[in-house]
């Protein structure tokens, strides 16, 4: 199961069911522990792009034309993808850790 896919399971259960407080701090530490690997992508697929826009600076000769055609690899795809799964993780992080401080103000309001 790639890191995307597991980032996704977690988002349709946080996002289709009413999580009880222990299954939130359980997907609240799952999608912490994912951010190193979402840096991990991040770094190998940054790495895997410049090759690419390297290739086509050499080819091209020109920023511009090389940039846009770089743009359209699957490498870059790929960096895209990255970015946008950590981005993703990061906002599910702060959803969750609301929801976990909301639910324990209103325990410690209901006393």
């Amino acid at each position: 199961m790639t890191i995307r896919e597991m980032v996704a399971e977690i988002q349709l259960e946080v996002r289709d069911t009413d999580l009880l407080p222990d299954r939130a701090r359980v997907l609240l530490t799952k999608l912490t522990a994912l951010v190193g690997n979402c840096n991990t992508e991040i770094r190998r697929a940054d790495a895997a792009y410049a090759e690419v826009l390297m290739q086509c600076l050499d080819t091209e000769g020109k920023a511009n034309r090389a940039k846009i055609r770089a743009e359209l690899t699957p490498e870059f795809a790929a960096k895209r993808e990255a970015r946008d799964t950590k981005e993703l993780v990061e906002q599910m992080i702060g959803s969750l850790k609301y929801m976990l401080r909301s639910l324990s103000e209103e325990m410690r309001l209901a006393r």
